[in-house]
């Protein structure tokens, strides 16, 4: 057999290319070593995390102790009250309300200047103030001595006797709030003229405060109403539902009758003494005005009395707001704004545009007379109460009855009854 010998023609060509090895895997211990390593830095980085909280915690620990070496407690009470952001420096912002009630001076331009000008040439009404204070004696918990209630506590209470502006004038315009937002304007349809920042989740707002925040928007003209009553309103509450709702219950061709409901309180105290808060259980009400809020008709607010508690009050008797608290509920029997009448020109032009005196030669005011409003839709009071306390109160979707009835209704149904038993109102502020 003879040998084989090298193909005389050449090398073979290559082939096609072989794929690379894959990489040997790591050994077992560089992995746990990685992990570990991550592990150990997720770890550290909590407990700068930590240490970060505890150096910012001991910090303000350390400036709020400085501040109670430096202002006492009662002191650092009244600067907390003022110290609206908790930062523990006051703002000229935060500062302004007690630097003008120490000088007895008043900012330069006020909220009403800037966002209620007036004009001339608009129409304006007049509005009185019918105030009748609380009845000591519809306060159950609180007679003096008792529960360690002072008079000293009650004080803001006792001396608010009058309200703080028996007539005061608006006009037309400052109400364009109350109209329906465009395309809403549907019968009995509510929606929040003031919306609601709480509710059961977010908690409630300080009780350690004693001047409102300077209102802003739709908030003005309910803040310039309810400062006839007192000069310390504070338009949106502590605790939810805040705010003020509305809708309107009837419609013409040039105007609507709107309905409201406005949730808001009072802080009657000032420094040195501690808060005390005033909130009524709501303030209900209606306006007719025109389309284009040129004209009003007919304005009317005020707190409902027909149940026999309708205010709840809240005060602190020492400088912690949580465990120095006392509460009550009393009544009050009048709370009321209503128009005289009306919101007329406030210049009377002729037909050439020449301006024409407001009285007759008798003296007697120029008597106008305005055209009968003719409703193509209406909606009763009840209806429209019992809407906007569904949008205040959502658990009003399903009917309360009297406790004799609702055993009517259960046997009739079969189904069982829920007893709830208050010290007040479940559906108002007051409770």
């Amino acid at each position: 057999m003879g040998r084989s010998r090298p193909d005389e023609r050449g090398p073979p060509s290559p082939g096609p290319a072989a794929p690379p090895a894959p990489p040997a895997p790591p050994p077992r211990c560089a992995r746990a070593l990685a992990l570990l390593g991550a592990l150990l830095a997720a770890a550290a980085a909590a407990a700068a995390a930590r240490a970060f909280a505890r150096y910012t915690e001991a910090q303000a620990a350390a400036r709020q102790e400085s501040a109670l070496k430096a202002l006492g407690t009662e002191g650092l009470f009244l600067f907390s009250s003022l110290d609206t952001d908790r930062d523990l420096y006051l703002s000229p912002e935060e500062f302004g309300p007690l630097a003008e009630k120490l000088t007895g001076s008043t900012p330069t331009a006020s909220y009403e200047e800037e966002e209620l000008p007036p004009d001339p040439s608009e129409e304006t009404l007049t509005i009185e103030a019918r105030f009748q204070p609380l009845l000591p004696e519809s306060m159950t918990k609180s007679k003096d001595g008792f529960l360690g209630v002072s008079r000293l506590a009650l004080s803001g209470l006792r001396n608010w006797t009058t309200a703080a502006s028996p007539r005061a004038q608006f006009a037309a315009r400052h109400f364009r709030p109350f109209l329906p937002p465009r395309g809403q304007a549907e019968l009995g349809e509510p929606w929040w003229v003031i919306p609601s920042e709480l509710n059961v989740f977010t908690g409630y707002l300080s009780n350690n405060r004693f001047y409102p925040p300077p209102p802003k928007g739709k908030e003005v003209i309910i803040h310039r109403l309810l400062s006839m009553f007192h000069p310390r309103p504070f338009v949106k509450t502590r605790f939810a539902p805040q705010g003020a709702v509305a809708c309107v219950t009837a419609v013409s061709d040039f105007y609507y009758t709107v309905m409201f409901r406005i949730h808001a309180e009072f802080q009657l105290s000032e420094p040195p003494d501690f808060p005390f808060w005033f909130s009524p259980g709501q303030f209900t009400g209606h306006i007719v005005l025109s389309k284009d809020a040129t004209h009003v008709r007919d304005f009317r607010l005020f707190v409902p009395n027909h149940r026999s508690l309708n205010v709840d009050m809240e005060w602190l008797y020492g400088a912690s707001e949580n465990s120095n608290m006392e509460v009550d509920i009393g009544y009050i029997p009048q709370m009321e704004l209503e128009a005289t009448g009306p919101s007329v020109p406030s210049v009377i032009m002729d037909e050439d545009g020449n301006m024409i005196d407001s009285r007759l030669p008798s003296g007697e005011p120029l008597q106008f007379v305005f055209e009968e409003i003719r409703w193509q839709q209406e909606l009763s009071w009840e209806e429209a109460a019992r809407r906007l306390e569904v949008a205040m109160y959502p658990f009003k979707k399903v009917t309360y009855l009297p406790f004799t009835e609702a055993f009517d209704q259960a046997k009739a149904k079969n189904k069982l009854v829920h007893s709830i038993l208050l010290w007040g109102a479940l559906d108002d502020q007051s409770c």
